[in-house]
Formats: C-alpha cells, sequence, structure tokens
C-alpha cells in the first residue's frame, strides 16, 4: 500500500487557482482512467468541491503525484507547485478522515462534504478506478464522516458570538433600550441574538422565510416580518443583525443605497458572510462581522476531541483491515504447509485410499485456518505470520 495525494484548497490558492481545477462529475469520470493509465498507478479517485481538489493515489512505487494531475487536467505544472499540497502514507490517508468529517472545511464541521466524500468514491466505482484498498479507505472516511456528524455538534459560528456582539452593540449605542432591531434569521444562531437583544431592551422583528404554526419557533417579545420584505422594516431601523447560512448575500450595497434612513450597525454573524463589505463606503454606517468580534473561547473543545477519537478509531480500522489483507498470502501459505503435515500424518496414510478424505481434510484445515485468523484480524502481522511459517515448514 502506497497511499499519495496532491490537492489544492482555500487554505493555499485563491480562486484564480482552484478554478481550472474545479471539475464537473462527468469531467472527474473522464479524467481517472488517463491517470489510472500512468505508469505505477494502481487506483486513483478524485474529490472535486467548490473549496478544495484533492487526487488519491495507491501506487507500486511513489509518483510525482502533482506531474500526473497537471498533465490530465491540461494545466501548467510550475504554476502550482507552491500553491499546492502533498501528503503520503499516513498522513494521507489521516487527512482524508479529516475531510470527510468536516474538520478541514472552510466552514467548520461542514456536514455536507461527506455527501462529497462518497460521491467522489461512487464515481472512481463507476469509472472502475478504484482497488480494495482506495475503496475501503474511502468507505471508512465516509463512515468516520457520519459518526462526527451525528455523534457530535460543532459550532459553525461560536454561539459566544452573539452575546460579544450584543454587548458592542450595547457600547455602541451607549444603550440598547428602546433601540429598534432587525434580525434576519431564524435559526439557533439567530434566535439567539434576537433573546440577547430583546433583553437589552430592544424592539426586535425577526424575517422569517416561512411560518408554520406550532413548527416555527421565534423567540419571546419579538414581531416577525416576511424575509422576502425584509428592507421595508430594516429602513428606518437603528441595527441589523444577520444570521443565515444562506450562499448569498442577505444584505448588498445596493439595497442599502435604497434606503431613505439606513441603519447605523450591521452585524454580520454568518459564515459565510451575509452582509456585503462594500457597505463600509457608505458614510455613517458601521459593519462588523466574526474578525471584528475578537478572540472567543473554543466552544468546540469538546466536540473536537470526541471527533478526534471517532477518527482514530476508524484509522485502526483501516489499519488492521489493511494489515489482515497484507497477510492473506502467508495464510495461504500456511493452509498448504498444514495440508503437507496432514499428507504426512501417519494416522491419515491409514485412508490414504479413502477418495473423498482430500476434499474433507481440505475443507477441514481451510476453514479451521480461516476462522483462527478471522478471529485475529485486529492483531495480524504479516511477517510475523512469516515467521511462523518458517516454524511450520521445519517441522515437515
Amino acid at each position: 500500500m502506497n497511499i499519495q495525494m496532491i490537492g489544492i484548497d482555500f487554505l493555499k490558492a485563491d480562486i484564480s487557482k482552484r478554478e481550472p481545477l474545479s471539475f464537473t462529475q462527468n469531467q472527474v469520470t473522464s479524467l481517472l482512467p488517463v491517470i489510472l493509465n500512468n505508469e505505477n498507478v494502481l487506483a486513483c479517485a478524485l474529490l472535486a468541491t467548490c473549496n478544495r481538489t484533492e487526487l488519491y493515489l495507491n501506487t507500486k512505487e511513489p509518483v510525482n503525484a502533482l506531474h500526473i494531475l497537471a498533465k490530465a487536467a491540461n494545466i501548467p505544472e510550475k504554476d502550482y507547485i507552491t500553491c499546492t499540497v502533498s501528503r503520503q502514507g499516513n498522513s494521507a490517508i489521516r487527512h482524508l478522515m479529516e475531510v470527510s468529517s468536516g474538520l478541514q472545511s472552510q466552514i467548520f464541521g461542514d456536514d455536507q462534504i461527506v455527501t462529497q466524500v462518497k460521491n467522489a468514491m461512487q464515481l472512481a466505482r463507476e469509472a472502475k478506478t478504484l482497488d480494495s484498498i482506495l475503496e475501503t479507505l474511502f468507505r471508512r472516511a465516509v463512515t468516520a464522516g457520519k459518526r462526527v456528524k451525528t455523534e457530535t455538534r460543532f459550532y459553525t459560528v461560536q454561539p459566544s458570538a452573539a452575546s460579544k456582539s450584543v454587548q458592542m452593540a450595547k457600547d455602541f449605542f451607549g444603550n440598547l433600550n428602546g433601540k429598534n432591531a432587525v434580525v434576519i434569521g431564524n435559526g439557533e444562531m439567530g434566535r439567539l441574538a434576537a433573546s440577547l437583544l430583546v433583553e437589552q431592551g430592544c424592539n426586535v422583528i425577526v424575517t422569517l422565510r416561512t411560518y408554520r404554526h406550532g413548527q416555527t419557533i421565534v423567540p419571546a417579545g419579538c414581531n416577525t416580518h416576511l424575509y422576502d420584505d425584509r428592507f421595508s422594516c430594516i429602513d428606518g431601523t437603528d441595527l441589523v443583525c444577520s444570521a443565515t447560512t444562506s450562499p448569498h448575500f442577505t444584505i448588498t450595497y445596493e439595497h442599502i443605497l435604497q434606503l431613505s434612513n439606513p441603519p447605523k450597525l450591521l452585524i454580520d454573524l454568518a459564515m459565510p458572510r451575509d452582509i456585503d463589505e462594500n457597505i463600509k463606503k457608505i458614510k455613517d454606517i458601521t459593519i462588523w462581522n466574526l474578525d471584528n468580534l475578537g478572540s472567543l473561547p473554543d466552544e468546540n473543545k469538546e466536540e473536537r476531541e470526541k471527533a478526534a477519537k471517532i477518527i482514530e478509531k476508524e484509522l485502526a480500522d483501516f489499519y488492521s483491515w489493511n494489515s489482515y489483507r497484507a497477510a492473506l498470502p502467508v495464510i495461504a501459505q500456511i493452509k498448504d504447509s498444514i495440508m503437507q503435515r496432514v499428507h504426512f500424518d501417519k494416522q491419515y496414510s491409514e485412508f490414504e485410499n479413502d477418495n473423498d478424505l482430500d476434499g474433507v481434510v481440505e475443507l477441514a484445515v481451510n476453514k479451521s485456518v480461516d476462522l483462527l485468523f478471522g478471529s485475529m484480524k485486529d492483531i495480524v502481522n504479516p511477517d510475523r505470520l512469516s515467521e511462523s511459517l518458517n516454524h511450520i515448514r521445519k517441522g515437515l
């Protein structure tokens, strides 16, 4: 097993560099056979998302993974030397587990990435570029991602960000009592911000995309307004707090320009951001985003520890599986050696004319050895088994 990875992501490359390596599913299935055709490449899979592209290889010998990817994608290799990351062996294997678990995402704890990893495995399977090693690695990574998603609770934005922003707003205005506030977003973060503003004496309106009686939770003391008509209540208000999971701006520069009496303070508690930074160009309007809130406590610490334990378990299971897989040829030789030993046994010679005995003995040996080593998958080591085989052969 020789796992290699070459990747480009949001941490080291801007969109101009990532874009040429942003592939559609059809492009991925076309590229994979081309990559597999390279010398020493046994298997390959390609993970392509909006924020990262990562090529995973299992090879006979170490290869120049960047050269292979650049050639297949028809991009200049020299332009990507400094903005790509190469990983080998345990580092590449662990990285895939962490990616699938959302620990390497731009939005920390992103629970969509596990589906993207699963899709990458499926595309490679359809392209017939997987082997048992890469397929098992990806399946273990998907399992790790699903477990982290269901067994932990990561905060994309820390709850303390809401309380910190409300305290800063109080300092900004001197007093929030009687101020008018609009909160865009009725998710967990939006509801928390709205409740804290109400506690400070604000008149709070929460925008809703839909309202279902008995199902939609609105913080006590808040009025509601349709999201699509949000600017009619934003015009003339004192402050706006936006905390949605929308991929698009909830407030743009053009929106604010159309208001006759825009708010003095805009608070952006979203990741990715909800509020257009160009609004800063407008006089007498202040914008805060998460970067303006200063240091916040790590409220994901315990969840990180849970996720780390899950990943360690899946890594251990993968390595145990691989050790057992590597030991299979030795186990086959042990079976043959035991068969030889049985054939030369004195008791066996009494029945050597029985035409059915060979089959019975072989079946018994195979069953016995499979049961023996199948129960030791977690500890089987091919080198130690080879030593055992030599001892068995000496006794023949």
